[in-house]
């Protein structure tokens, strides 16, 4: 892969890193044997939702949000309705949660495999993009846009649309699947085995470099489950549950010279979150089906190795695979409430049942790329006055820096060429999505 370059003097600028959502520069040059630039360049344009649902009823500031990002819209939107629900002082039913579970794992499903087959196997293949692997690997290119289909088509069940989705409202649903919609998602999935089996074999040989930085891990956490949507924040430095109220305990975000986003950290100088930050966490809490599936792909807890997020996102996968089946088979034995059912813009008949209160709420999830954050002040006028997003992929962009660090000086007799793709595919590793991160403004006046 080229000619070896000189162990003291490396220049790298990819300018926009393909592969990854959004638009991000790798900077790294080393000057005389010292690494003087090591960084993700996000140069993504600023972004203003927080600013954009202010003055807005709290009954349509979940579609605001929810496009926040295309390919987890449903965590957006459903930070959003929690955090309305919580400033309000409203409770759902066990049924609306178990339904909301189960779309978390559908949005998580077609996100994680889109990663998985389409942005990290290129690289692990040496072809530049899934295109050349419809020559190569046919079968495998239409196993996966066959699952991402059928990921789609569920979602639309669902959320009304695979995008966007517009039955997920304060309070409830405005939609609830029929019976025949259950069974046909649940002959779906149990069809996805065999693919899901076949995804676990095409791993097993992937090959991923070997790499480690120990790093604090953040993520929720629930006593009884795998949590995705409920939870409290934990995080492997501190040995305390922290309550979604006080996530400003953990996430302290701050402003760098070199990046539109804002970056975190807690007590060290970054954190991960994402799937390997879960699985680290809460790998007890995993189905019997996610553990073997670990098991198979030799992913052992504590992991350090941030390309094994990959994996992480894999065994999750499995995970969410047999969950959302349980859940399915559990309103097909039990059968489903539709009266739980609510408008998405509350009539003059449900005004004397539902008072809106003033009050700050949060809501937290776990979205695909890790731990999301919406905080919303509502006034009793059901306006939501002030609001803050903590994304994901701000949460690791510190942490994407320092592995950069660590990794260069680590690999310096290799070749430019070779040290370049190394460096994407780190980037690449953490599932960055910059456009969702982008949303402040550094303004000069002169």
């Amino acid at each position: 892969m080229g000619d070896k370059i000189s162990k003291k003097n490396l220049n790298i600028n990819v300018e926009y890193l393909t592969r990854v959502e959004g638009h991000g520069n790798i900077v790294i040059n080393v000057k005389e044997g010292k690494l003087e630039k090591c960084f993700l360049e996000v140069i993504e344009a600023p972004r203003f939702f927080e600013a954009m649902v202010r003055g807005r009823s709290i009954f349509e500031v979940q579609h605001i949000t929810s496009r926040i990002c295309g390919i987890c819209s449903t965590g957006h939107c459903l930070a959003s309705v929690k955090a309305v629900e919580d400033a309000i002082g409203y409770k759902v039913s066990e049924q609306t949660k178990l339904f909301r579970k189960l779309i978390f794992h559908l949005e998580t499903l077609d996100s994680h495999l889109l990663h998985a087959y389409f942005l990290v196997a290129p690289d692990a293949l040496g072809v530049p993009s899934v295109l050349p692997l419809v020559k190569t690997h046919k079968d495998v290119v239409l196993l996966a846009l066959r699952m991402k289909k059928e990921y789609s088509d569920m979602c639309e069940i669902m959320a009304g649309r695979h995008t966007h989705p517009i039955t997920l409202v304060p309070r409830g649903w405005t939609k609830l699947p029929t019976e025949a919609e259950l069974k046909k998602m649940k002959a779906i999935f149990l069809k996805q085995i065999k693919d899901l089996n076949t995804t676990l074999d095409i791993f097993k040989t992937v090959k991923l470099p070997d790499f480690e930085r120990e790093t604090e891990y953040v993520a929720l956490t629930h006593p009884e489950e795998y949590a995705f949507y409920e939870g409290d924040i934990t995080t492997t430095d501190i040995n305390k549950k922290i309550k979604p109220g006080s996530y400003k305990e953990v996430v302290h975000e701050y402003h760098v010279e070199h990046s539109t986003s804002k970056h975190s950290k807690n007590k060290r100088a970054s954190y991960m979150v994402g799937a390997l930050a879960r699985v680290n966490i809460n790998f007890d809490k995993l189905n019997d089906e996610a553990k073997k599936a670990a098991k198979a792909l030799n992913f052992k807890v504590p992991c350090y190795n941030p390309f094994m997020n990959t994996v992480a996102q894999v065994i999750e996968m499995v995970h969410c695979t047999y969950d959302a089946v349980r859940i399915i088979d559990h309103f097909l034995k039990k059968g489903v409430d539709y009266s739980d059912i609510v408008s998405s813009w509350p009539t003059t008949d449900e005004w004397p049942s539902f008072k809106v209160k003033g009050g700050t709420g949060v809501g937290t999830v776990e979205v695909p790329r890790g731990l999301l954050v919406h905080e919303y002040t509502v006034s009793e006028k059901a306006v939501v006055e002030k609001a803050n997003c903590c994304i994901p992929t701000n949460q690791n962009l510190a942490n994407i820096d320092l592995d950069m660090k660590k990794l260069i000086p680590e690999v310096m007799g290799r070749s430019k060429e070779e040290i370049t793709l190394l460096s994407e595919m780190l980037v690449r590793a953490y599932d960055p999505c910059i456009s969702c991160s982008a949303h402040l403004l550094d303004v000069k006046f002169i």
